[in-house]
């Protein structure tokens, strides 16, 4: 057996401990391609598939719970900390609270299998102030579903290669090059993948000192104003609550519902909270999509505004878009 699987085999509790802890703390190593080697590895009982399984539900668990923690006791700021680190930052935030506003802690049971999800689960459950005993006990059958169906898979794997002599002793030369491969290949896509969305993101957004000329403009010239649209989660407000001049409330996926309302005879503004205006973004190509070419997200959103010292304001919901929108209640968060 060649050096690189006799280390692997010697040090695989460890390095499988390591390994998914890093990943669930937030940097975008990928533990599937080492949870599918375990798996076939345990086939050919060269590691024990109980305590493989006991060493990834141990990094989990304590990853997990300490994003929980400091999501309870410091909310958005941890979110976004973690959303600079995701390679799919795109639907990091966004996607996650809305999980959690219709489904609660069930979030938790198929939080890993989504990218963008996986880590920022654990805070944002804190930040819902969800009791610790119940996300505690979800996260851990989450951690049980995820972690068995790439063990059993490779287990699998393992079994129909074993049957096969020749193959699987090729399987077991080359098991470290095929790992790496898979590993090189995740984030190949993942890379590519965020850079093409980030692409566009930069030919469509707009600088908040070009909307703070905008806004002088129209009220020096007395015309209307661009439609600002606020799409930040009702926990994002929690904060601040303020919103830029003129601004409504209208979620992401309301607002692209209600396409046909939203006006054609001005500028359309989106801004939100997500890293690189992720969220504002999305929505923005989507309109498009649907023949609203005048729409721009707003660069570094309203943390970017909010920086440059340009005016809030106490949010005053008069408009009718968004009153037919029904955006707005306070939110609520199943409990189970």
């Amino acid at each position: 057996m060649p050096i690189a699987i006799e280390f692997l085999v010697g040090h695989a509790y460890a390095i499988l401990f390591l390994w998914v802890l890093v990943e669930q703390l937030g940097l975008p190593v990928p533990s599937i391609p080492l949870l599918l080697t375990a798996g076939t590895l345990s086939a050919a009982h060269r590691v024990s598939f109980t305590t493989v399984l006991i060493s990834v539900i141990a990094a989990c668990m304590l990853s997990d719970s300490t994003w929980y923690m400091l999501g309870r006791r410091y909310g958005g700021r941890v979110i976004r900390l973690l959303c600079k680190f995701s390679l799919e930052a795109s639907t990091c935030v966004v996607k996650t609270e809305g999980y959690f506003t219709r489904r609660g802690a069930e979030t938790l049971l198929f939080a890993k299998f989504v990218p963008g999800l996986s880590t920022v689960a654990a805070p944002i459950a804190g930040q819902t102030g969800m009791p610790y005993f119940r996300f505690l006990l979800y996260d851990l059958c989450g951690t049980l579903l995820w972690s068995l169906s790439f063990l059993f898979a490779g287990r699998f794997f393992g079994d129909v290669a074993e049957r096969s002599h020749a193959f699987f002793a090729v399987l077991s030369h080359f098991a470290v090059l095929v790992f790496v491969l898979m590993v090189v290949g995740f984030f190949v896509w993942r890379v590519v993948k965020q850079r093409r969305f980030l692409a566009k993101v930069r030919e469509l957004r707009l600088e908040p000192a070009e909307l703070k000329e905008m806004l002088d403009c129209a009220l020096l010239d007395g015309v209307e104003q661009p439609f600002i649209v606020d799409l930040r989660h009702p926990l994002d407000y929690l904060p601040d609550p303020r919103v830029l001049p003129g601004a409504v409330r209208i979620g992401p996926s309301e607002l692209t519902l209600l396409a046909d309302r939203i006006p054609r005879d001005r500028d359309i503004i989106l801004y939100c909270t997500c890293p690189s205006e992720e969220t504002s973004a999305k929505v923005a190509m989507q309109l498009h999509r649907l023949g609203i070419t005048r729409v721009r997200p707003l660069r570094g959103g309203f943390d970017g505004w909010k920086k440059a010292g340009f005016p809030l304001h106490d949010y005053v919901e008069d408009s009718e878009l968004a009153a037919a929108a029904i955006i707005h209640p306070a939110p609520t968060f199943k409990s189970a």
